[in-house]
């Protein structure tokens, strides 16, 4: 595979993992504009790794409060950190069981670019009435397992290319009323059972794959993947503290309307 091909599609995907612009679009995009071919399944499953890896390791004190809270379940304990994790289940729920059903009978279901022009343009403007009109008041305590599932129906429509799986949580997020910098650190939570999903299925499909990948290949994807997610989750919360979800929409109404006036032949 050339180095350039690889090196593009891991920063590709660590970057547009996390940023509410939609990963899955820019990686059906990238050949669409460049002409490659679809880069594999072993580097698939590398990026993912490497975009799970950044996740767990910049959200570790989460984690680990929500492991430590499980383990104390059994004693009938618990506390905050089982808590979040149950609410991460429970919203997790909506998108797996919508991600089995597309994997098991239509994987290749609306990855067209009409499809992601729309999506893309279309959720960006529904991002920025969430931002817009949202109140700022709540955290992750405050939302219950009611307003986890309401995230979690949000985050099976994640499954059409060009929605932004983190884009439409911390649109839902908004829509509850959470803080932004809360909204993105329940949306990034939340791609930890996604992306072990997605990256599960993704493995099954590479063990019965017949064409070998290089290894070589797999680990540098993964490393760049893993880099690059870091910076992006760093930036995007650092930006939130202070900011809101303007130049995310802004970059999403670009997108959508160039990619429209492309596919009805407008240019």
């Amino acid at each position: 595979m050339p180095l350039l091909h690889l090196v593009v599609i891991a920063l590709v995907q660590g970057i547009t993992e996390f940023l509410p612009i939609s990963s899955s679009a820019h990686l059906v995009l990238v050949p669409y504009v460049t002409g490659w071919q679809d880069q594999g399944l072993v580097i698939d499953v590398a990026v993912h790794v490497g975009t799970l890896l950044a996740v767990m390791i910049y959200f570790r004190r989460d984690i680990l409060a929500m492991v430590v809270g499980v383990l104390r379940l059994v004693t009938g304990r618990g506390g905050p950190g089982a808590r979040l994790a149950g609410m991460v289940v429970v919203a997790s729920i909506p998108a797996f069981a919508a991600g089995l059903a597309i994997h098991e009978f239509a994987p290749t279901l609306l990855r067209s670019v009409e499809v992601i022009a729309w999506a893309t343009l279309g959720f960006g403007i529904l991002l920025w009435v969430a931002d817009r009109w949202g109140a700022l008041r709540r955290g992750v305590d405050d939302i219950g397992f009611g307003g986890a599932i309401f995230i979690g129906l949000f985050q099976a429509l994640a499954l059409i290319p060009g929605t932004s799986r983190s884009g439409i949580t911390m649109t839902a997020g908004r829509l509850l009323g959470m803080t932004r910098p809360e909204a993105a650190r329940f949306s990034l939570l939340l791609s930890v059972p996604v992306i072990l999903g997605a990256g599960a299925l993704a493995a099954l499909d590479l063990a019965e794959a017949t064409d070998p990948q290089l290894t070589g290949d797999a680990l540098l994807a993964g490393a760049l993947a893993f880099v690059s997610a870091l910076a992006a989750i760093h930036v995007l919360l650092l930006w939130l503290r202070r900011a809101g979800f303007g130049p995310f929409v802004v970059y999403r109404i670009v997108l959508g309307v160039i990619l429209l006036a492309l596919v009805y032949g407008v240019f």
